[in-house]
């Protein structure tokens, strides 16, 4: 089995180096915004699409129009056209939405395919035309180095290095399945009856982040000042993704190890965080509401849960089963009857045929589970209902919608 793993370190960089680093980014940044407004301007023409090896052409003239741009490294400046290439193809095969053009400040990076060399047991890796750079070694790097994408967060420069082994099939140490239900009071409930407590790592630093950024609003734009409080507003939010990056981490490590097959709910959380405010022909209703259940589901990280979930899994030998999300929560587990009845409150469950009475989360884990049980056995979608058309990925969960509004706006 081959992995690919990444290992991410901080870098020490001289202030030459730093310099050098920003010049780098902002030149990959030209180069991409550059071939995206080349690119649009020839569809708009009705010309053919231009492949990345047709826009290496235009990547040579444009250096001999911006002599500025030979100072950069040209791996880096290449690889800007392979990536604005891959986004061209997530948005043609409808995995990502239309590229938009980099911004100064938000997500300054390049990468380098070749040339660089790492020496770890003297903590520094080189890099070119920036040559030896000092980094914090934090742990050992295994398996074979393949590139290497230097990035600027919080004003700290990091090296992620991307590295490939060949290693044995796992075999899963664990045989226990489990099902998974996401939540915003809970944030994963366990179909044993065992449940996660949530971060809420925006939350907690909500206030604080509000205070500077009100403090930014009063200093003149893109004065000394502006930019002092801008670096402690990002700080704060790279406070915040840490903290999420880091929760995550640890709970999808235990359940990765702990158990064979996890089965969750096939959630499209970018449907389900869609603005309600409308437009002015067609208004929404209960926007306050529906903006703090938005702001609720994104500070939890469902997706990135999932992501981590899927590939540690497959690192540990086991399965992750994504099911439809319809009625998890108003399914008797006992006898099966569906009724919007069953789920009286937000976290009260109990079934108007048969009695049977449960926390509502630990229903829904259970009915996932069930789901994930039929998908692996009959490889269908797990429902267990009867479709005259193949189930679609649910968008939305089942839940008392009126009641999740109030408690997030109130929360």
């Amino acid at each position: 089995m081959l992995r690919l793993q990444a290992f991410k370190y901080e870098l020490m960089p001289s202030g030459e180096q730093t310099r050098n680093m920003r010049r780098f980014a902002g030149a990959r940044r030209f180069v991409f915004n550059k071939a995206l407004e080349l690119q649009q301007a020839h569809h708009a023409s009705g010309g053919k699409f231009i492949s990345y090896f047709a826009m290496g052409k235009h990547l040579t003239a444009w250096k001999q129009e911006y002599p500025w741009l030979k100072e950069s490294p040209s791996q880096a400046l290449q690889q800007s056209l392979k990536d604005l290439d891959q986004a061209w193809q997530n948005f043609f095969a409808k995995r990502a939405g239309f590229p938009s053009p980099k911004k100064k400040g938000r997500g300054e990076s390049f990468r380098f395919p070749q040339g660089f060399r790492i020496d770890q047991p003297n903590s520094r890796i080189f890099l070119p035309k920036l040559g030896w750079v000092r980094y914090r070694n934090s742990r050992d790097i295994l398996g074979t180095a393949k590139n290497i994408t230097i990035s600027q967060v919080g004003g700290k420069w990091f090296a992620s290095i991307q590295t490939e082994r060949e290693l044995e099939q796992a075999v899963p140490t664990a045989t226990s399945a489990i099902g998974i239900d996401v939540g915003i009071a809970r944030f994963a409930t366990m179909s044993d009856g065992s449940f996660v407590e949530p971060l809420h790592s925006f939350k907690c630093h909500e206030k604080r982040l509000a205070k500077y950024q009100r403090r930014m609003s009063r200093k003149v734009k893109f004065s000394k000042n502006w930019h002092k409080a801008k670096r402690k507003i990002q700080r704060i939010h790279t406070d915040i993704a840490n903290a999420r990056k880091d929760f995550l981490h640890k709970k999808t490590s235990a359940i990765s190890q702990n158990h064979a097959m996890v089965a969750v709910e096939d959630l499209q959380v970018r449907n389900m965080s869609k603005s309600a405010a409308g437009n002015a022909d067609k208004p929404g209703k209960n926007v306050a509401a529906k903006s703090g259940l938005n702001k609720s589901i994104l500070d939890q990280g469902w997706f990135e849960f999932r992501r981590q979930l899927e590939y540690k899994l497959g690192w540990n030998g086991g399965i992750l089963i994504a099911v439809p999300a319809h009625y998890t929560s108003q399914t008797c587990p006992c006898c099966g009857h569906i009724a919007k009845a069953n789920r009286q409150t937000q976290a009260k469950f109990e079934c108007v045929d048969c009695g049977y009475e449960n926390h509502a989360d630990v229903v829904g884990a259970m009915n996932i589970l069930a789901r994930g049980y039929r998908a692996a056995a009959c490889g269908e979608d797990g429902s267990g209902r009867s479709r005259k058309t193949p189930a679609q990925p649910a968008s939305v969960k089942q839940e008392p919608t009126e009641v999740t509004m109030q408690e997030a706006a109130h929360a």
